[in-house]
């Protein structure tokens, strides 16, 4: 498992095949935008100019997408279960949902590849620095065989079962992320509103009961007005529609849920929609009057 093959080099993309070719990997990207794969050529990532050149050869070949149409696009029919070598094994790592992935991997199976359902949990620059959790379902074997190449990108691999259970366990990790990152800034507001320090009050939250991952790694974003994207609120309303339409599939009520999205939505309306999740602690500003009390965010 030494060839491996990136479909996707966007933000998650990118800390994806920087951690491969630091583990020495031979790594081949593509990506529609030329910029992403460019960026990283001074690293040793092999531009390929096609989802097929990428999959030549590879012993393993990763999706990273940002929607279910491009997903469906490059594996399904004239994709990767087409191009790829039957020796391949195809490693879905975009959140999408878990009927597409069940289909999906019925799919690769008539035509030969392997198929492994693996989401990652973490952002951008979680991932960059090895700070993720990869779930994984499928076949124990495949699983297995590409423990190698999860163990360089991930500090932990997940086995969960079969195919789509690791796209259910993302959707659920990424419903708990989303409203802890709201309920964080309207904690955060609150506490702004009447008079506390944003930096001194993410600080006592951190040694509180309420610390948590979104605390740390949003936090500091939220208090600095840093919003380059981790994970752009675009992508994230993608997920919420994933979580309520699983919600209404499996009979499971969301109000909490709807309300993150909500308020995601109107972050997203703003203009912030390429910013990161962060961002949404604007939308409680402006509700709560303080908009025209902040200080203009950084851009630089």
């Amino acid at each position: 498992m030494k060839r491996i093959g990136i479909i996707g080099v966007g933000l998650l993309g990118s800390a994806v095949a920087a951690r491969l070719l630091e583990s020495k990997f031979v790594v081949k990207g593509y990506d529609t935008r030329t910029e992403q794969v460019n960026q990283l050529q001074s690293r040793g990532l092999i531009p390929a100019g096609s989802v097929a050149e990428a999959a030549a050869e590879a012993d393993a070949v990763f999706t990273i997408l940002p929607s279910l149409e491009s997903v469906e696009k490059t594996i399904g029919a004239g994709g990767l279960i087409e191009v790829a070598a039957p020796k391949a094994t195809l490693i879905q790592m975009s959140t999408i949902s878990p009927e597409l992935t069940r289909r999906l991997a019925i799919a690769a199976a008539a035509k030969g590849p392997g198929f492994l359902d693996a989401p990652m949990s973490g952002t951008s620059v979680m991932v960059a620095s090895g700070d993720c959790t990869i779930f994984v379902a499928g076949d124990q074997a495949k699983v297995d065989a590409c423990r190698p190449v999860f163990d360089a990108i991930a500090k932990k691999t997940h086995y969960v079962g079969d195919v789509g259970m690791a796209s259910l366990a993302k959707l659920a990790t990424n419903l708990l992320v989303g409203l802890n990152t709201a309920a964080l800034a309207e904690a955060l507001v609150l506490g702004v509103k009447g008079g506390l320090a944003p930096a001194v009050l993410i600080d006592l939250l951190k040694d509180s009961a309420a610390a948590s991952k979104m605390l740390d790694v949003r936090g500091p974003l939220m208090v600095n007005r840093r919003f380059e994207a981790q994970m752009k609120i675009d992508l994230f309303l993608k997920d919420f529609k994933l979580m309520l339409e699983e919600g209404l599939r499996l009979g499971v009520p969301l109000p909490l849920t709807c309300v993150a999205q909500q308020l995601v939505t109107a972050t997203a309306v703003a203009g912030r929609g390429e910013e990161d999740l962060a961002a949404i602690v604007t939308t409680w500003e402006l509700l709560a009057g303080l908009e025209k009390d902040r200080p203009s965010e950084k851009k630089d």
